[in-house]
């Protein structure tokens, strides 16, 4: 499925490039139906793939793992962002030839990478035991499972973050009238800020586990579109955009490695498919809400769509306070304080599973830790089982 769809995804480019010149009739709606169509495209690849990286990559490495892989493709966006900018800088007196270089690099690109994933290796699948699993009863379990909450958390975070999400380039760009080059430090500092941090997030969920990182992450998103109320000036919304990379850099880190971690291996690819559709409705339905109600709200401290970003503030504070503890953690990691985790210092309280990720370490485990330190083993214990094992020296934390 993979190869075929992102082969068709790479070829897509082509009539998008070819748009201005072929098509002088209604341009505009022939760019919408191709670029649907590459979104279609990507969407259909998107499961099955993520389901294949995590068959690939080890739990217990998965942070890191995912951080490094993010801040590598931060680091790529952010150099042709400039580079593309430069080219239509250069071809500003013929603007439709600078897109269609740009569309073109495209399509040489997304082959190359069509190329190296078809000799990726893929990790055979596990073996059923002969009954399919069907959509329709996966998505009758989404207020039951485990999964299912959290994947109505994710979408409800996504709707209320999407409200506003649209509209802070409408803000700096016609509101405030920043200028092009002002507005590209304010944005460059969010992808800089998310390229230093995700190996930062990383290593603590693969530590403290995914969950913890998203409650402390869903606590912060809230507050930045509430911080766009406080100045106007281009430093402050500079230090507001780096707050919301370093938020969001955890929440999704998090996010997307806990849904790896969840789904059964044998139906990870329709669990996948069901968390990204009912994402992309959220994201669709929050654009659009935004959107409609942009021109109609009134004005807070002169600008309609600060009312907005308050709005967005105030209801993702409200999905994280009725939604967020409605989601375990599915491994056996250890429960670390917040500042601990934060500054990483290296104590670790306990051990969490997702029948008992809220308690610290009763009785029962304090004296099988005493009995084993008695003979000679040192360190936090594990249940592996029903037997106690050691555990592994990545689960504590250290200092960064």
């Amino acid at each position: 499925l993979i190869l075929p769809v992102v082969f068709l995804h790479a070829i897509m480019w082509l009539p998008i490039l070819l748009v201005p010149f072929l098509m002088p009739g209604q341009k505009i709606w022939w760019l919408i139906l191709f670029v649907t169509l590459s979104t279609v495209l990507g969407a259909m690849a998107n499961p099955a793939w993520a389901s294949m990286m995590a068959d690939l990559v080890p739990e217990r490495i998965r942070g890191r793992y995912f951080a490094a892989r993010g801040r590598i493709a931060s680091l790529v966006t952010l150099v042709f962002s400039f580079a593309a900018g430069g080219i239509l800088q250069i071809f500003r007196g013929n603007i439709f030839l600078g897109f269609g270089l740009l569309f073109g690099a495209a399509v040489v690109f997304r082959l190359a990478s069509f190329y190296f994933l078809a000799r990726q290796y893929e990790v055979p699948q596990a073996k059923t035991n002969g009954q399919r699993v069907r959509l329709s009863d996966l998505a009758r379990q989404l207020t039951s499972s485990n999964l299912g909450r959290f994947t109505i958390f994710f979408a409800l975070v996504s709707f209320s973050t999407n409200l506003a999400g649209p509209f802070f380039s409408v803000y700096m760009l016609r509101d405030l009238q920043f200028s092009y080059i002002s507005y590209v430090i304010i944005t460059s500092m969010g992808s800089l800020t998310a390229l230093v941090f995700l190996t930062y997030w990383g290593r603590r969920a693969d530590r403290a586990g995914n969950v913890r990182i998203i409650q402390i992450t869903s606590v912060l998103v809230p507050f930045v579109p509430l911080l766009w109320l406080i100045s106007k000036q281009v430093y402050v919304i500079a230090v507001v955009e780096t707050f919301a990379s370093f938020a969001w850099a955890g929440f999704n880190l998090a996010s997307v490695n806990f849904v790896y971690d969840a789904a059964p291996p044998e139906s990870r690819t329709q669990h996948i498919a069901i968390f990204n559709a009912l994402n992309g409705v959220a994201v669709c339905l929050g654009a659009l809400t935004g959107g409609f109600m942009a021109s109609r709200l009134p004005p807070l401290f002169g600008f309609k769509l600060l009312t907005l970003f308050a709005i967005s503030g105030v209801l993702r504070l409200a999905v994280v306070a009725f939604f967020s503890r409605n989601v375990v953690e599915v491994r056996n990691v250890p429960w670390v304080a917040v500042g601990d985790l934060l500054f990483g210092r290296r104590r670790a309280v306990g051990l969490r599973t997702s029948a008992s990720w809220r308690r610290r370490p009763g009785p029962v485990m304090a004296s099988a830790q005493a009995a084993a330190e008695r003979h000679g083993l040192k360190g936090p214990m594990i249940g592996t089982g029903g037997a106690l094992a050691k555990a592994p020296r990545t689960t504590s934390l250290k200092r960064d």
